[in-house]
């Protein structure tokens, strides 16, 4: 006898589970049950729907991202005392370690003129993406229940997940600006572009995150192994030292240094630290620094990880939370 089996419409939801037996066809075999949902209109729930039906799909959960992802920032740091304070606390706590280092003891701050307000912007915005990243990693592999409790395209996860660092980040931003606002800096039209410079930003991290949320879902081992990727990729995006400085170290190495400059991480930091500080345009200029490229590249790291990165995610759909 067969068993029975869950059934759904085109659209995915549930609607019938058969438990009748196989009909028989006109020449006296039994006919399949899969052969008799389809003859029916009827698909299994759990299958991978056309990537332009699932971005649809998506696009119709953005309620249930926004109210997820609100809900996940509301109840982090509840056990703690202070609270949503540790979002704030952390990337301060991390500039003031950064700086007695790398500031004080290696002098890292040689060409820059206001370092403080330069070491804060590079690190509150990669702190964005690292948390992005880390977060998307874990986005399905620790929401199984919820994905083998309720039908709903998976990659609402990683993408509720980067908006909570959205959340975090904006909050942030309030004490990013007091800080340079403090050290001399002046409100300027100048400061607008960080708007499209965090948009695009997010369509990195988005991208790059539902990679990892895949990678994440079928190899926990890459947890452990992201903060370590992480921290180097740190220091290699110019966000503790100022990536002009080595210009003249790697004059045999053009191409490294050209590298540098394209590396996503850099691009964005440069971005916002080149539409924040006025101080900081003045030392690139004083040096005939330059990159008229900063701004395509952000464009295409953007676009390219999140078709790249949806892609992927979504070859994989009918296999997330599979015991």
């Amino acid at each position: 006898m067969s068993h029975p089996e869950r059934l759904s419409t085109s659209g995915g939801e549930p609607v019938a589970t058969i438990a009748e037996p196989p009909r028989l066809n006109g020449s006296g075999s039994s006919e399949s049950l899969a052969t008799f949902a389809a003859r029916h209109g009827l698909t299994q729930s759990s299958a991978r729907p056309p990537l332009r039906q699932y971005v649809q799909d998506v696009w119709n959960r953005r309620n249930f991202i926004w109210s997820f992802a609100s809900a996940k920032t509301s109840s982090m740091y509840t056990s703690s005392r202070l609270g949503q304070v540790w979002q704030v606390l952390t990337p301060l706590l991390n500039v003031g370690v950064y700086y007695l280092i790398f500031g004080v003891l290696l002098n890292t701050k040689r060409g820059v003129t206001d370092f403080m307000p330069f070491l804060v912007t590079g690190v509150f915005i990669f702190t964005f993406t690292q948390r992005s990243l880390q977060a998307g990693a874990k986005s399905v592999s620790a929401n199984l229940s919820l994905i083998r409790a309720l039908h709903f395209p998976r990659a609402s996860l990683p993408f509720a997940y980067v908006i909570v660092e959205l959340q975090q980040l904006l909050i942030s931003m309030v004490v990013l600006f007091g800080i340079i606002f403090a050290f001399g800096e002046r409100p300027s039209l100048q400061m607008l572009l960080i708007v499209p410079m965090l948009a695009l930003q997010l369509c990195f991290n988005m991208g790059l995150s539902l990679a990892l949320a895949r990678v994440g879902a079928f190899t926990p081992d890459v947890q452990q192994l992201l903060p370590f990727i992480m921290r180097t990729w740190l220091y290699a995006s110019g966000v503790i030292f100022f990536l002009p400085s080595l210009a003249h170290r790697l004059e045999q190495h053009h191409w490294l240094l050209e590298l540098l400059k394209a590396n996503p991480g850099s691009v964005y930091v440069e971005l916002a630290r080149t539409s924040l500080l006025a101080s900081y345009r003045d030392d690139l200029h004083r040096i005939h620094w330059g990159d008229d490229h900063l701004w395509w590249y952000a464009i295409f790291w953007a676009v390219a990880a999140m078709i790249v990165g949806f892609w992927y995610f979504q070859r994989a759909e009918e296999r997330y939370g599979r015991g």
